[in-house]
This record gives C-alpha cells, structure tokens and sequence, in this order.
C-alpha cells in the first residue's frame, strides 16, 4: 500500500513564483509527480503552475502518475511510465515507496508534499548545482558537446503540452473540482547513452502536434540530471 503525504496548508502567496537568492542554471528542471484523484495534490500543481509561468529558466514538468487510478478517478494524463520514473527516484535515494505530490528538482533534489517551504527549499538547492556539458535541442535534434571524463548517462527527448488545461474531475477524493494543468508531459523517450564525446541523437517523431521540446542529460536508473535544454 501506497502512503500518503498529508495536505499541508499554503500561505496566500501559492501563485508566486519563488524568488531565489541566486539565478538558476538553465534550464531548471522541476518534475512534479501528481495525481487528478489526489486531494493533497492541487496546492502542489498550483505551484507548478505558478513557477512555469513565471520562471522562463525553469523547465517544470508534471508526470501523472497510475497508482491512485483506483479510488474513483482515473487521472486522464497519468501513464505507468511516469510511475516508474518516480520509482526510480525513490530507488536512487533509498526511500521505501511513493507518494504524491512529490516535486524533484535536477533529480537531485526532492520535497514531499505541498508545504510551501519544502518546496522552496528544493527549487533554491537546484538553482545551486553546477551546469553539465552543454546540450541543445532542434528539429535537427539533441546535440551534447564533448566533456572529457564524462561517467554513462542518458539523453532524453521530453516533449510536452505548454498549454494550461483544465481538467473537470467528477469523481474521487477530487470530485468537484476543476484543476489546472501544465506542461504536461506526453512523450519522454531514451534516446541513447552519452560517455563524454560529443554526440547527436535524431528525434522520433511527436505523437501530436504543437507540444514543446526538451532534452535531458540524466545519469541513469534515477541519477542526477547533469544538463538539460529546451527547444
């Protein structure tokens, strides 16, 4: 059984973005691990919302995940590849099980929960971590430059739906409820691995028009993302 993160209480000043001490490498990358039918999650999504729309260095991603599918509502955007990409952050940092809302930041830095300061807190970590070799992304593809030394790690192509969309939920612990989506995410796919030559990757076709592009530079099974660019 799955536990949950109880709902945590936001100040009024969810919708701001938060301000960083520092600027951020760019992009940022914030994945938010949610559910439609998990009531702790909206004050989370809502957070995300507000940092995508406000935080042009940021690269935030919202991955639907499968396992509250059961208790009345099926989240319309929820796939069981984003369940075990965040079964393979729980792995790589030694936790137990899942939960949502849970955000990760660089695949370094996690907050369960929707405590506003948990939050924070992961964002301004990440806006300390040191860039990885340069990486670009176009129609002609995923490009990373050469960086000696370079342990394995994976490129990924993400593409995702910059729209805001909002989902009416009829059932379950959110029946009621219109909430907001970002950046959902609709194609997150390996492309190959990277050793520290300098390298291109081709990209698949998009399983729909109009979505954005990224690509990612992640050590593997969970590891740290080590760069990342948006197209």
């Amino acid at each position: 059984m799955i536990p949950r993160i109880a709902a945590a209480t936001l100040v009024a000043a969810l919708a701001a973005a938060p301000a960083l001490a520092q600027p951020a490498r760019a992009p940022l990358v914030v994945e938010l691990f949610q559910s439609q039918g998990c009531s702790s999650c909206p004050p989370a999504n809502a957070y995300a919302n507000a940092l995508a729309a406000q935080r042009p260095d940021a690269l935030v991603l919202s991955f639907g995940v499968t396992y509250w599918d059961q208790l009345g509502w099926k989240d319309s955007f929820a796939t069981p590849a984003n369940t075990d990409r965040q079964w393979a952050y729980a792995h790589a940092r030694h936790l137990p099980d899942v939960a949502t809302p849970e955000l990760i930041v660089n695949g370094r830095h996690g907050a369960r929960g929707s405590n506003r300061g948990s939050l924070d807190q992961a964002v301004a970590q990440g806006a300390r971590d040191a860039a990885g070799p340069a990486v670009s992304v176009d129609a002609s593809g995923v490009t990373v430059a050469a960086a000696p030394g370079q342990r394995a790690s994976d490129v990924w192509l993400v593409r995702y739906d910059p729209r805001t969309i909002a989902v009416p939920v009829r059932a379950g612990e959110n029946g009621g409820r219109t909430l907001p989506h970002r950046n959902i995410v609709k194609q997150f796919v390996r492309l190959g691995s990277y050793t520290g030559t300098a390298a291109h990757f081709t990209l698949p076709p998009a399983p729909e028009p109009g979505l954005s592009v990224a690509a990612l530079v992640q050590m593997p099974r969970g590891g740290p993302i080590l760069a990342a660019a948006k197209g």
